[in-house]
């Protein structure tokens, strides 16, 4: 069986074509194109006109290419960008009329689940209790659990760059005072989420997003040329001194940098302040930097689960925006 996935993120629409003989997808192709939709859309704010134009050819592009491989339609979502767009339920009227695929919207918990099977089954039940953390560019996901599924997930909207919008706008690099600023403000959020994290002692931490995998590479982490199966780690105190590197630099300097990259080098800082405030609060000292996220968990759920979940996934995703970030905590139950 052929199948593939289409993530629709802050910075690009991203295209996994894969194999799932044996329960394991095995990527045969990956794709993306480049939208930056985080620097046309302001946060909350509507999805205009001309980055619709853009979406849709970029899904239409990545359809064809999916049929190519010989995947059916893929399973098509997109993230806190469109999902806290006003006109959420127009720009997924547009891209399902003039493409075909029926791209949806998923909240925020059911990434936080997703993502923590992807990282589930690549660490292996010998991690144990397991704990998770994924940086987006709206908004910040974090689960715990101890079997496939986790035991409790959480969404807040602490993505690297909102929070880059909200407190450094104009400000390259900004003052040592709004990067004050943020920190209060993550810590203030993530306050309940982190305590519970702690309760639960995990035994094994990961970290999952470009955002961590940039961070970690900043930190001293083998670059991606080495391929998936390398031990990546992050330390805190390592993404201490980062923060610090960063913080002195504007952002062009910052993508000449190890691992950042231009596009995502102005949200950068923001991010990093997040991962480590992150990791501060839950007491998690090394956190390992985890290939598989919630692409690979959409696929797992899909071989493991059938086509039905996808599709009441899906048609239950569809419609008017639900309630305003953040998402509160929530114990899921399976």
């Amino acid at each position: 069986m052929r199948i593939s996935v289409l993530d629709v993120g802050s910075n690009a629409v991203r295209l996994v074509v894969a194999d799932a003989e044996g329960g394991v997808p095995l990527p045969v192709h990956t794709e993306k194109w480049r939208l930056r939709l985080s620097e046309r859309v302001r946060p909350g704010a509507p999805v205009p006109e001309e980055a619709v134009e853009r979406l849709v050819t970029a899904v239409a592009a990545a359809a064809r290419t999916a049929d190519r491989w010989g995947a059916a339609g893929p399973l098509a979502f997109a993230t806190a960008v469109v999902r806290a767009a006003p006109n959420r339920t127009e720009v997924l009227r547009a891209v399902r009329t003039r493409t075909g695929v029926a791209l949806c919207t998923l909240p925020g918990e059911l990434e936080a689940e997703l993502t923590f099977l992807g990282a589930r089954r690549w660490m292996g039940w010998r991690s144990g209790p397991l704990a998770l953390l994924d940086i987006g560019g709206g908004s910040f996901e974090a689960a715990f659990g101890r079997g496939r599924l986790p035991d409790f997930a959480a969404s807040l909207p602490l993505g690297a760059n909102r929070l880059t919008h909200d407190f450094f706008a104009g400000q390259d690099p900004p003052t040592p005072d709004l990067v004050r600023a943020v920190r209060r403000s993550v810590r203030h959020q993530l306050r309940d989420v982190a305590a519970r994290i702690r309760w639960e002692g995990p035994r094994t931490a990961v970290a999952t997003s470009r955002t961590f995998q940039q961070l970690g590479r900043l930190c001293g982490a083998l670059p991606g040329r080495h391929g998936p199966f390398v031990d990546r780690t992050l330390h805190r105190r390592d993404l201490r001194t980062a923060i610090e590197r960063l913080a002195e630099l504007p952002a062009a300097e910052r993508a000449r940098l190890p691992g950042i990259s231009a596009p995502r080098a102005a949200q950068s800082l923001a991010g990093a302040v997040v991962g480590h405030t992150a990791m501060k609060l839950t007491g998690l000292r090394t956190v390992t930097v985890c290939p598989w996220a919630i692409r690979e968990g959409v696929m797992l759920r899909h071989i493991e689960d059938g086509a039905s979940w996808w599709a009441r996934i899906s048609g239950e995703t569809d419609g008017a925006p639900g309630p305003p970030e953040p998402v509160p905590l929530r114990v899921a139950r399976h």
